[in-house]
């Protein structure tokens, strides 16, 4: 996995590419904390990103929860695989997803 940074103010673009495991997953956490300061609005462009697991979806709940509390996060681009994943789970009606 890979992670594309893009700060622009207050806005925070975290491109993802590969695979969202257990193994790649602490790392998508660590970049979110460590660059949430100033931010108000986090966006997970996931056009690249081919698998999630449930370890990416705890990553992503977990950046949802920090960010209704300082601003708002959507995620952008999701491949047809990755939505599936979000339906099944219920994570496509609690996220902003675009």
């Amino acid at each position: 996995m890979t992670i594309e940074i893009k700060k622009n103010v207050n806005e925070l673009v975290l491109e993802v590419n590969g695979r969202l495991d257990t193994i790649t997953a602490p790392a998508l956490d660590k970049t979110i904390c460590e660059n949430l300061e100033g931010i108000n609005s986090l966006i997970l462009d996931l056009k690249s990103l081919e698998y999630i697991s449930s370890a990416g979806l705890r990553v992503i709940l977990n950046a949802q929860k920090k960010m209704s509390q300082i601003g708002s996060m959507k995620i952008k681009n999701v491949c047809e695989l990755v939505m599936e994943v979000f339906e099944m789970t219920g994570f496509a009606d609690i996220l902003n997803i675009e």
